[in-house]
């Protein structure tokens, strides 16, 4: 099937259905790799009824140290206040992975032009999620699974193509998912709201951050035109 014709929030249903139904299966380990506090908000509150999960923190696109440093700061103090929840489901757990910036610039390359949602997303979604793929097959995680579909600004069905090959590669299966649907991105507004989290309004990489301010000049510009 195309994956542009697939519905992946259908497909995930009929899973966590399965995981209701089948009391054995609940409390699977589930390795979620997460770009950022308010992108997991609504992941986690959804998701840790069902799963065991570990945040893998791994986003190396992230081209200032000192932005790197807010964002996963920001992860570990939302994860500790939904460990503050036992009731709302299992407690959460986190892996920081290495801050490894040459790594994204050494896959962008010949790409730095590309718009956003283009070429070096996809190489950038890659990069992050074989890096996911490699920990969950290493630590015998029973799924592996990523937060970024939960922006409207992703490529859902791109990055469950890349998932669904890795978890051939690696031997683990993939979680299929397109959060923003259910309203999974304006909850994800309405709990960062709640916690305060710290939110950007771009990905992480110099080349999101350069094509943002040049949208807010224009969008300036024409409105004092």
């Amino acid at each position: 099937m195309n994956v542009s014709m697939r519905n992946y929030q259908k497909e995930l249903d009929k899973i966590l259905d399965q995981l209701t139904k089948d009391e054995s299966k609940k409390g699977q380990r589930l390795l979620m790799h997460s770009c950022c506090a308010p992108c997991s908000s609504y992941v986690l509150e959804y998701l840790r009824q069902y799963f065991r999960i570990t945040v893998f923190y791994y986003n190396p696109n992230i081209s200032m140290e000192s932005e790197y440093r807010k964002r996963v700061e920001e992860q570990k103090r939302l994860i500790a206040a939904y460990n503050m929840q036992p009731e709302k489901g299992y407690l959460i757990e986190v892996i920081e992975g290495d801050y490894e910036p040459m790594a994204f610039y050494e896959i962008a390359k010949g790409l730095e032009q590309c718009p956003e949602g283009g070429e070096r997303c996809f190489a950038c979604y890659e990069l992050r999620l074989k890096k996911t793929a490699m920990l969950a097959s290493a630590k015998q995680f029973d799924c592996f699974s990523t937060t970024l579909t939960i922006s409207p600004l992703k490529n859902a069905g791109k990055l469950n193509e890349i998932g669904e090959a890795l978890a051939q590669e690696y031997n683990t299966p993939w979680l299929v998912s397109d959060f923003k649907k259910k309203n999974g991105y304006k909850r994800s507004i309405e709990l960062s709201a709640e916690y305060d989290l710290y939110r950007q309004d771009y990905c992480g990489c110099i080349y999101s951050k350069q094509e943002r301010e040049r949208m807010k000049q224009e969008k300036k510009l024409n409105e004092n035109a």
